[in-house]
């Protein structure tokens, strides 16, 4: 068995045992019996119509893990399962990078690029608007400003950044209005989502995971820092244990299932008040430190156990 990660830049620029990072604990888990290796997206090449990747061997080292220097210049047809997880921003270099996975026919792709690339993780969120607060995507000055009018409370975002990058709360009758406006939508040539501000917001939002067509019982609640109204950095003291209602259990269970049809086997639903703020695809973190702290149980092991069960027969049946 053969694994690739593509993971994201930084993360190979500062590559050891992060356990913030849900692509390490994956990686450890993995190396541990099978050949893991990692590349990142500018390392991917087109020979012909074969996709190549320059790709680095990962091996433990202790409690660590860390990679051979040397690159090996692979085929990603020869690997077994390649997880695609680099991070936003989706821009021109990672959508080129989901077309040289339009080559690739023998992996499993976690997640499909192609459906990456289909699937924006703003936007897209309306395809299950019944579980969403009332939102628009729109670069129109004057639409923005009604809607506003209409919710009282606001939030924009940016359609291609993560973590909340970029994102805007705006009361109606604020000063700054159409500053903000302008600014968001680069004056009306920019799309951005714009949702009716939920106000149990200032409690935070829960992180709900999905594997394949299910949702996992184990979630975190996500806090907003002292100096912002969002959460905006991974640390302890702004992550508690979450719980997951009947209603969220089922509804959500559906939301995954639609997911898992379209080749998005991982996702992170963001939460707040029974709503769906926004679906995590690229590479949603599943704060595996924590939830394995809370719920006294090894995340990584249940992820990487299901991959391996399913590489071979379920998911390549959907794809």
């Amino acid at each position: 068995m053969r694994i690739l990660f593509v993971i994201d830049k930084i993360e190979y620029k500062y590559f050891e045992f992060n356990n913030l990072v849900t692509n390490f604990w994956l990686i450890k888990e993995y190396a541990k019996n099978y050949d893991v290796y990692i590349t990142t997206i500018n390392r991917l090449s087109l020979f012909g119509t074969g996709a190549y990747a320059d790709c680095n061997r990962v091996n433990i080292a202790g409690e660590d893990i860390v990679y051979d220097k040397n690159y090996e210049h692979l085929l990603i047809d020869e690997f077994d399962i390649v997880f695609f997880r680099p991070d936003p921003p989706v821009d021109n270099n990672y959508i080129n990078a989901t077309y040289i996975f339009d080559f690739v026919t023998n992996p499993v792709l976690i997640n499909n690029p192609a459906s990456i690339r289909n699937f924006n993780e703003k936007l897209h969120s309306l395809k299950f608007k019944e579980y969403m607060p009332e939102s628009i995507v729109s670069s129109s000055l004057s639409e923005i400003e009604e809607f506003l009018f209409k919710q009282g409370e606001i939030i924009l975002k940016p359609l291609d950044k993560c973590f909340g990058s970029g994102v805007m709360y705006l009361k109606n009758g604020d000063m700054n209005t159409r500053t903000i406006i302008n600014m968001m939508t680069a004056n009306e040539n920019s799309f951005v989502m714009v949702q009716k501000y939920i106000s149990a917001g200032i409690y935070g939002d829960k992180r709900v995971l999905t594997l394949g067509d299910k949702v996992l019982d184990y979630c975190v609640v996500k806090h907003p820092t002292k100096d912002d109204f969002k959460f905006n950095t991974h640390n302890d003291a702004y992550i508690s244990k979450g719980v997951l209602n009947a209603e969220e259990k089922v509804n959500f269970s559906e939301v995954a299932k639609e997911l898992n049809k379209d080749g998005i086997y991982m996702a992170g639903l963001d939460v707040i008040d029974g709503k769906i703020i926004e679906i995590n695809v690229t590479s949603p973190c599943y704060f595996i430190k924590e939830i394995n702290s809370f719920f006294d149980i090894r995340l990584e092991d249940l992820i990487c156990s299901y991959f391996l069960k399913n590489s071979c027969s379920k998911l390549k049946n959907v794809v």
